[in-house]
């Protein structure tokens, strides 16, 4: 049952396919290392998800069948993104499923922050709700946006992208509705380039559980980097 307090929760999880994933990692890993580490990302972003409270249900729009069956593995719906036209029009399909069940405001989520904890986002979700309202979780850089709670679910359209925290502050204002914008620390880091994954690294080293799939990834490629160093390097 979903308390009183807070409207019924979904959570959008767009994931693209895994195949040309995180391509400006090119020259830094190879391409099937760059698919698995696609994989283990998303996956740990959906097993945060499943565990926090505040979120009723899941939604995956995808179009990759390996992130198909991990969805459907930990118990999320899966929705076909046969548009396959970027991050923004695969959370709107989910955006128009979450209405159609009666969600009072979604979360919209990348499937690169795998750092995500649990405990941190439901105390995002369990803060006093307006309604309407625009919430938006910035990247590490403050420019980008790592997660948007949207109340209802289609207050404005998402826009993600380069320098989308400006765009989704100008939609809120555009749409006379409150926006805040929250810092949650284990949201911030997305991963695009080398310098995003060292972050990540640093930041997984300094705290315990959680990511379970991301690090052992991580540990592939330092086993990797230490395997082909030059002696006494």
């Amino acid at each position: 049952m979903t308390p009183p307090s807070r409207p019924l929760t979904f959570a959008i999880l767009p994931v693209k396919r895994f195949l040309g994933a995180k391509a400006r990692l090119v020259g830094d890993i190879s391409v099937g290392t760059r698919r698995a580490l696609a994989e283990s990302m998303v996956t740990d972003v959906l097993m945060a998800l499943r565990r926090t409270d505040a979120v009723d249900s899941v939604f995956v729009v995808t179009s990759e069948p390996t992130a198909d069956a991990i969805g459907r593995g930990y118990g999320a719906t899966v929705l076909v993104d046969d548009v396959e036209d970027g991050q923004s029009a695969a959370a709107l399909i989910g955006i128009d499923h979450a209405l159609e069940q009666g969600a009072g405001r979604v979360l919209l989520v990348p499937g690169d922050c795998p750092a995500l904890d649990p405990g941190e986002l439901g105390e995002l979700l369990e803060r006093e709700v307006v309604d309407p309202s625009v919430t938006i979780v910035p990247d590490r850089h403050g420019t980008g946006t790592n997660a948007l709670v949207l109340t209802p679910p289609d207050v404005i359209e998402p826009a993600f992208g380069p320098d989308s925290r400006a765009r989704h502050e100008a939609l809120a204002q555009a749409a006379g509705v409150p926006c805040e914008v929250v810092h949650v620390e284990t949201l911030a880091i997305d991963v695009d380039t080398a310098d995003d994954l060292e972050a990540l690294r640093v930041a997984l080293a300094n705290r315990r559980g959680g990511a379970a799939h991301t690090r052992g990834m991580l540990s592939r490629l330092a086993g990797r980097d230490r395997g082909t160093a030059p002696p006494g390097s």
